[in-house]
């Protein structure tokens, strides 16, 4: 559904567009999660494909092959954003005059959020010895934002949620005692909730009717899309330990597609839902009209505000993106191992997004993204103060896929920073307790972008998040 300055869209955003949650949110750039391990969290993400962590069954299958114990891991992340919106929204009508749109900043967006990840890692035995297979069940993309419905931005946004759970079982292979390769399959399942605010009213002045004024919350109605589907993908890695000293691992996170269908559910006001059989009468009246008559120009607009904003069905189709890994430990003593990561995002899986619905009144919609593939760098430690406890720190930086142009207040993502540090406690020769917190930094994302609605929201964003993870693992 499209919007101009002589005519609408209902777009709120897309719905399949799991990067419509304010990303901010998110512990990764763009709408990527990379808590599957209270370890690694520790390690602010470093090492996360050569570590000895039962994460490693997503994250690297080819690092499972150096674990000589049946082990089970369960980790559980809290993310809780801060953010803060400073702006105010207006609704162009000349090239001089916008009309200012009333409403608050929206409030914090965020919410605690939790992450849940599991894991097992098994080691065969006898003719299979070489052989290590494992599964998990983690969430690599995901989470949600929700503003005050009556905020400035409720146009462009008010709640967006998206979960991505994903079940991987994979296997490791140990070609030779110092290299191993690993392959996984990906069964991840996607549900999108998006929502936003209808300026009604706006479309009611634009046609003349009695009562309409633009930005009234008389007189607006919202729209809700949900959508859901299941899709397969797979994960490939190695690692080579040439000695005792050093450990390199990469893999390779396919793209995953998603043929999303859902529902779109409007809630209209009273005003328009009488004007409605107007628009259809005069689009009758006007099909009557000779071929050549400039009014006839009117009918497809007229069909689509008599016959839209109705529920309906729609569907989309989306892309995750790849994910590359190169990951990096060294044993600098006994007890004490440095850690590094590099990791690629794929993010130009997603340069647009295109709805279409089932109600023919209803035009399809095409969002643009323009986002670009994305860096990931990270440093960390660990120390073994005794045989009972170690400790661990790193810093990350993390660049993200949006720009100034095409940024959203349904991802108000920039470039961030990321300090963290944990311990574990190894409580026996079978159980390990592990604990992290890391903090991220945002930098202030600015928006200056036109709603589906036909408004201007201009302004910045404040935000940072802090990350409470706890973990457990056992080995038999």
């Amino acid at each position: 559904m499209k919007t101009n300055s002589r005519s609408f869209r209902v777009t709120a955003l897309a719905l399949a567009v799991l990067g419509t949650l304010a990303a901010s949110q998110a512990s990764a750039s763009g709408f990527q999660l990379r808590e599957n391990s209270a370890k690694a969290l520790g390690r602010a993400g470093a090492g996360s494909a050569v570590a000895k962590d039962a994460a490693v069954v997503s994250n690297n299958p080819a690092a499972m092959a150096q674990f000589d114990k049946l082990t089970m891991q369960s980790d559980l992340t809290v993310i809780d954003l801060n953010a803060k919106f400073t702006g105010s929204s207006c609704t162009p009508v000349s090239a001089t005059v916008c009309v200012p749109i009333g409403g608050g900043n929206g409030g914090d967006p965020g919410a605690p959020t939790l992450v849940p990840a599991m894991a097992v890692v098994i080691p065969l035995s006898g003719s299979l010895e070489r052989l290590t297979v494992g599964a998990s069940i983690s969430a690599p993309f995901g989470l949600s934002t929700e503003y005050d419905p009556t905020w400035v931005g409720r146009y462009n946004a008010t709640k967006s949620e998206v979960k991505t759970p994903a079940l991987t079982l994979s296997a490791a292979y140990k070609v030779t005692p110092t290299f191993s390769l690993g392959v996984g399959f990906i069964y991840q399942r996607t549900e999108v909730t998006l929502a936003n605010g209808v300026d009604f009213g706006r479309l009611l002045a634009a046609a003349g009717v009695p009562g309409g004024t633009i930005g009234n919350p008389v007189t607006d109605g919202s729209v809700s899309i949900t959508g859901a589907d299941n899709g397969t993908g797979w994960v490939a890695g190695m690692q080579f330990t040439p000695n005792d000293q050093f450990s390199i691992g990469y893999s390779h996170r396919s793209e995953i597609t998603h043929n999303i269908k859902g529902q779109a559910d409007f809630t209209v006001p009273a005003a328009f839902l009488g004007a409605q059989p107007g628009f259809r009468a005069v689009a009758a009246a006007y099909a009557q009209l000779p071929a050549n008559d400039p009014r006839r120009a009117a009918i497809p607009q007229l069909l689509v505000l008599g016959n839209g904003f109705s529920d309906t069905g729609g569907n989309a189709k989306l892309t995750t993106p790849s994910i590359d890994t190169v990951s990096v430990q060294y044993n600098a003593s006994n007890v004490l191992r440095l850690y590094g990561d590099i990791q690629r995002t794929g993010w130009t899986s997603l340069p647009s997004v295109v709805i279409d619905f089932v109600n023919p009144y209803q035009p399809d919609s095409a969002e643009p993204f323009n986002w670009k593939n994305t860096m990931f760098y990270s440093v960390g430690v660990e120390y073994d103060l005794n045989e009972a406890f170690t400790i661990r720190g790193g810093i990350a930086k993390d660049e993200s896929p949006t720009n100034n142009i095409d940024r959203t207040p349904r991802l108000p993502d920039n470039n961030r920073q990321l300090y963290s540090v944990g311990f574990s406690w190894h409580a026996s020769e079978h159980i390990s307790i592990d604990a992290a917190y890391q903090k991220i930094t945002i930098d202030k994302p600015n928006v200056n972008i036109l709603s589906s609605s036909g408004s201007r929201l201009t302004g910045s964003f404040d935000g940072s998040a802090n990350l409470y993870s706890v973990g457990a693992s056992y080995k038999f």
